[in-house]
């Protein structure tokens, strides 16, 4: 069983040491339950802490009590989204893992209204690793605005365990650097090939 606890031990608190006055780890402990049952925000996280109090307090101290949204929201405004993406990537890899035998599909997300026309900022690009038994994205890499895809994919690859799994991806993956990249990680790999690609 994966013990919450640990899950988030390595996210650094970023906080003031005058402006901790609820724990880190109990804090983002009560944010991922809230969004697990369906929570969309900071009021949601709020709103279930109240509600959930008594089951909460069976395993977290709760010494001030349930954090306000606002003390939630300024904690998400100062993470560093990469310390928590590696807690939840591997939150979902523990997940994958018990199901064993998995396939994890690579691919490129552009995100909608990730962009603004009027500064001219492109939209925010993703490279996500999915894994096709448990229905969930395993990590996330964001690609660099001045580059594409194949870069982000080596990235992509430190978050995750492929050992034994079979990992899938478009035609823009099929370069050397990019299966040596899977292969050097315990994975094998099937990679899409266009007509126009030399071999």
């Amino acid at each position: 069983m994966l013990d919450i606890s640990l899950l988030f031990q390595e996210v650094e608190d970023p906080r003031r040491s005058n402006a901790t006055r609820h724990d880190l780890h109990e804090m983002l402990t009560i944010a991922l339950l809230s969004t697990l049952s369906g929570g969309e925000g900071c009021v949601d996280m709020e709103l279930f802490g109240r509600a959930k109090e008594p089951f909460l307090r069976r395993f977290l101290r709760l010494e001030h009590g349930i954090p306000s949204h606002d003390a939630v929201s300024n904690l998400f405004r100062a993470l560093d989204p990469a310390g928590l993406e590696k807690a939840r990537a591997r939150l979902a890899a523990g997940w994958a893992a018990r199901l064993g035998g998995d396939v994890v599909a690579v691919d490129g997300k552009a995100l909608r209204r990730s962009f603004e026309d009027a500064a001219s900022r492109s939209p925010l690009h993703l490279v996500q690793a999915f894994s096709t038994q448990a229905k969930l994205v395993l990590a996330q890499v964001e690609v660099d605005g001045k580059s594409n895809e194949i870069p982000a994919l080596p990235r992509l690859l430190e978050l995750l365990d492929v050992e034994g799994r079979l990992v899938t991806a478009d035609a823009m993956h099929a370069q050397r650097d990019a299966a040596a990249a899977v292969t050097a990680k315990g994975g094998d790999y099937v990679l899409a090939l266009k007509g126009n690609q030399e071999t």
